[in-house]
């Protein structure tokens, strides 16, 4: 008699599992039609701020059945960030899900969400490490459950290490990582990006990591845990800077406007504010200073090689803005434009979303709400031929389909009247 691998009984189990899942029902139509290419996934959602919803956005906005689990009210009187549930942030940030409560904190909070699991295949979590662990629902604990779930971690710095239980916050990360150093203008000492940099990055990478997780799955029939935190994600983004430092000892230091280490590439005035070049590369180079009708300065001892116009930054700047002062934004930017040199526009983010290449590519993604009407968020960057972004879907209000989803798996009204009553829902 044949006896089976391992993986083999896995793939069985999961085949039974991806069956009671098939007959969990699609989104009614009060929330609008489940579909998309990530449409077969179920993500439970128990992250908060921003690095994780950053991570679950990727998936609601592709399809997934996604559940935002929150505690409920009478425990956390939280109301989204910054206080606002009804604000941008937070409705930008938690489109395509749904909402229900539970009480992970009640030993029977946690019973229900291990049966959720086991119908499940993403969970993910920002909690600071050891919190899993202490609620009962680690990696360890959930595969006992599913041994094909995803669990995904978004931590300040690790899920060990000397760092490990420090509290994680963007700006920290953007510090420790370097970034401050590298950003700014030359001497004006550490400055922050203008956007939470490290959450964002870490909810991308871990949103890859879970998507490679479950790519895996399909060969070995069993789930991982993904790991990825605000430090390491900020320290991979440094890229080109931190290889510098890695590969030849070179320290970066603030170059304001200016590439570290492509001149000229910088912010240069015009007539009525001022336009990004890009001239990088001799034969851009010799092109630009032909547009600028100065030919001249192209052979110009120091002016000649790249290596050179970086060390000679500062007067190869000053020669380029002496022309570009004399002339308007709009007028330059054509001319540099039909000359093949990179250059753009500094707008401000009103501007930006009125120019008609971004009108073009679709960065307005619409939400239909039932108490704030009908809204734009930021759309998705990624598009595809055959699959649209789920768009519509306003995030929910706290516990809005608890009774929903539990139905959906299985759970009897008897059962959720009692959970009800005794404060676990």
């Amino acid at each position: 008699m044949a006896v089976e691998s391992p993986g083999a009984c896995v793939k069985k189990m999961l085949l039974c599992v991806a069956g009671r899942r098939a007959t969990v029902p699609a989104m009614n139509e009060q929330t609008h039609e489940r579909n998309g290419p990530l449409s077969r996934f179920t993500v439970l959602d128990l992250t908060r701020v921003r690095s994780g919803p950053t991570a679950v956005r990727q998936f609601a906005d592709w399809g997934a059945n996604v559940i935002k689990i929150e505690a409920p009210e009478s425990l956390d009187a939280s109301k989204g960030m910054g206080g606002l549930r009804d604000g941008p942030d937070y409705q930008n940030i938690h489109r395509n899900k749904r909402g229900m409560t539970l009480n992970m904190k009640d030993p029977d909070g946690v019973a229900v969400f291990k049966r959720l699991v086991s119908q499940a295949d993403v969970v993910v979590e920002n909690f600071r490490p050891g919190v899993i662990e202490r609620l009962g629902i680690d990696y360890e604990s959930l595969k006992a459950v599913n041994p094909a779930i995803v669990l995904t971690s978004i931590s300040g710095f690790g899920q060990d290490g000397p760092y490990a239980k420090r509290p994680g916050f963007d700006q920290i990360a953007q510090g420790m990582g370097g970034l401050m150093s590298i950003t700014g203008l030359p001497g004006q000492g550490p400055v922050r990006a203008g956007i939470p940099i490290a959450d964002l990055t870490a909810g991308l990478y871990a949103a890859l990591g879970t998507m490679v997780a479950l790519l895996e799955r399909e060969q070995s029939g069993v789930g991982q845990w993904v790991q990825t935190s605000l430090l390491a994600a900020q320290i991979s983004m440094l890229d080109f800077q931190a290889a510098r430092w890695l590969m030849k000892g070179e320290v970066a230091g603030q170059a304001g406007n200016n590439h570290p280490t492509s001149i000229p590439t910088g912010v240069f005035k015009t007539t009525d504010g001022h336009i990004n070049i890009a001239a990088t590369g001799d034969a851009i180079w010799v092109r630009l200073c032909n547009v600028l009708d100065m030919p001249e300065i192209a052979d110009r001892d120091g002016f000649s090689t790249g290596p050179e116009r970086s060390e000679n930054r500062d007067a190869v700047n000053a020669e380029i803005e002496a022309r570009t002062s004399l002339e308007t934004s709009a007028g330059l930017i054509e001319k540099l434009n039909d000359a093949g040199i990179p250059c753009g526009p500094i707008y401000s983010i009103d501007q930006m979303f009125d120019d008609p290449q971004v009108k073009h590519i679709g960065m307005e993604h619409p939400v239909d709400h039932p108490d704030l009407g009908a809204f734009n968020v930021v759309g998705q960057a990624v598009r595809m031929n055959r699959s649209q972004p789920r768009t519509g879907v306003p995030t929910p209000e706290r516990g809005q389909h608890t009774q929903e989803v539990l139905a959906e798996f299985g759970f009897t009204a008897e059962e959720i009247t009692d959970l009800r009553k005794r404060d676990v829902l």
